[in-house]
């Protein structure tokens, strides 16, 4: 059964930070890479950060390069984002899930950056 399970979000100011969770069933986080995935209001989900299986090699999105920082506890099966230097158009619903995506998704958690 597929379980992820994001938590972390919520309302910020410009230029906070955040520390977003997803714990992920084993079955879907052993020997995968993982990515934390946004979807803004009117627009499509999109993949802003990765890392392989063993967490030694991360890629992201260029609008969030230097400011996102994804990494992975293989021990606990959770994946982590922690996001600095917030910019309203940080604002969304984030989710996590396998790079390539699985169907099944989480609930996902919102992030707000708001004055």
């Amino acid at each position: 059964q597929v379980q992820l399970v994001e938590s972390g979000g919520g309302l910020v100011q410009p230029g906070g930070s955040l520390r977003l969770s997803c714990a992920a069933s084993r079955t879907i986080f052993k020997l995968y890479s993982m990515g934390w995935y946004r979807q803004a209001p009117g627009k499509q989900r999109e993949l802003v950060a990765r890392i392989n299986s063993s967490g030694g090699m991360t890629n992201y999105a260029d609008s969030v390069k230097g400011r996102f920082t994804i990494s992975r506890d293989n021990a606990m099966n959770t994946v982590y984002l922690q996001m600095s230097s917030l910019k309203p158009e940080d604002t969304a619903v984030y989710y996590c899930n396998r790079v390539p995506s699985l169907e099944d998704w989480g609930q996902g958690t919102l992030v707000t950056v708001s004055e």
